[in-house]
């Protein structure tokens, strides 16, 4: 024991030497965990700028426009002259979309001739643009509802027989753990751990690194009676100990102050946060054991860190992603504790079925401890290759 109480006091000298510890391990994370809390404070963007062009000037068009201004995710910000004014605006970013009516638009509505309702969004901005096709969609569909009806009223239809021709089904839609549609809710809860997830790989990688750079990994392991497992659990048991506040912090943040839903239990996700934190410090090894270079070890860390945010699963589904792509997701333990996250916190199911996920975290730590055979002939022989 002797040996790990000396390498843990190395350790500590080692972290109150150095202001890079401090901010890599705790301003950061914490920096960007309140950056992402604030700038997506909002949940889902509402009124976004859009443009109408009417044409027509008429009764029925002027209903249209401020039915269009009435929806809770646009608003008509401009009213327009023309198609080639509304392209100039959306070219300058001032509007995000455009509803066009053409002209003798309610006399051909109305007389049976039809007539062509043309909506355009900008999806370059995929979130806004998306916003304001939704509500294009469905403020076209309610007009041409809306000019059906007027029609079989006036041919004599009471407007509650109207109204179930239009619609014989009607649809009431529930979203599950995230009714509010709130972008925050899993944006702010896969990013915010992801980013957690790179800077413990970096600050692991580079800690054990620099050891053998400068060839103090020598004095490392005899510190530790030349054990290294002793070496490295001592140099990382300091580091694990601030990443676990962090990660503390971060849960608070997102659930008790953001109030993010967790319907199952405080226990499931702090068990997760500290399952996180081990196999990703754990992950660092694995690659600092693999690739003992500082200046490797570093980028590969920020490759697999970068990727990670991709590759994961947070916005598009692994099983629709090349296989050869997808399996790479299964690699990383950002994958897991989000699988944890959806299991506990949004749907709230039993621990049972999320026991695969934690296990998987506990491999971790398993292969970085064989890895570490590898690290010690590294240690022992700190011939550094620039």
């Amino acid at each position: 024991m002797s040996g790990l109480y000396n390498s843990i006091r190395r350790e500590l000298r080692q972290l109150g030497s150095r202001r890079l510890y401090l901010w890599a391990m705790v301003l950061v994370p914490v920096g960007m965990a309140l950056f992402f809390v604030s700038l997506l404070s909002e949940g889902l963007p509402e009124r976004v700028p859009t443009a109408i062009v009417d044409l027509d000037n008429s009764s029925l068009s002027h209903r249209v426009s401020r039915s269009l201004n009435s929806q809770q995710n646009v608003a008509v910000t401009m009213n327009l002259d023309s198609y080639h004014d509304a392209m100039r605006k959306i070219q300058e970013g001032e509007i995000f979309g455009f509803f066009y009516i053409p002209r003798n638009f309610e006399e051909d509505a109305l007389n049976g001739t039809g007539t062509t309702i043309t909506y355009y969004t900008n999806m370059t901005y995929f979130v806004p643009g998306t916003l304001a096709y939704k509500a294009f969609k469905s403020m076209a569909v309610m007009a041409s509802g809306g000019i059906v009806q007027t029609q079989l009223t006036g041919m004599g239809v009471p407007e509650e027989v109207a109204g179930v021709v239009l619609q014989p089904v009607v649809i009431d839609a529930h979203g599950l753990h995230n009714p509010w549609l709130n972008y925050s809710i899993y944006l702010s809860n896969s990013f915010i751990p992801c980013l957690l997830e790179l800077m413990i790989m970096l600050v692991t990688a580079w800690s054990i690194c620099h050891e053998i750079k400068t060839g103090g990994s020598v004095q490392w392991l005899a510190c530790a009676d030349g054990s290294m497992l002793k070496a490295v659990v001592a140099k990382l048991l300091p580091q694990t100990v601030v990443f676990l506040a962090v990660s503390l912090f971060m849960q608070v943040l997102l659930f008790r102050y953001c109030h993010f839903p967790l319907n199952g239990s405080w226990s499931a996700m702090l068990l997760a946060g500290f399952l996180f934190v081990i196999a990703c410090q754990s992950f660092g090894v694995i690659l600092a054991s693999a690739v003992p270079n500082l200046r490797l070890a570093l980028s590969v860390c920020s490759l697999i860190g970068i990727l990670a945010f991709s590759v994961a699963g947070f916005s598009f589904p692994v099983e629709k992603m090349y296989g050869a792509i997808g399996i790479f997701s299964y690699v990383l333990p950002i994958r897991y504790y989000f699988l944890i996250y959806i299991d506990q916190a949004l749907n709230g199911v039993g621990f049972y079925y999320s026991r695969v996920y934690y296990a998987a975290l506990l491999v971790f730590p398993l292969v970085a401890a064989v890895m570490t055979l590898n690290l010690k002939r590294f240690c022992q022989r700190p011939v550094y290759i620039r």
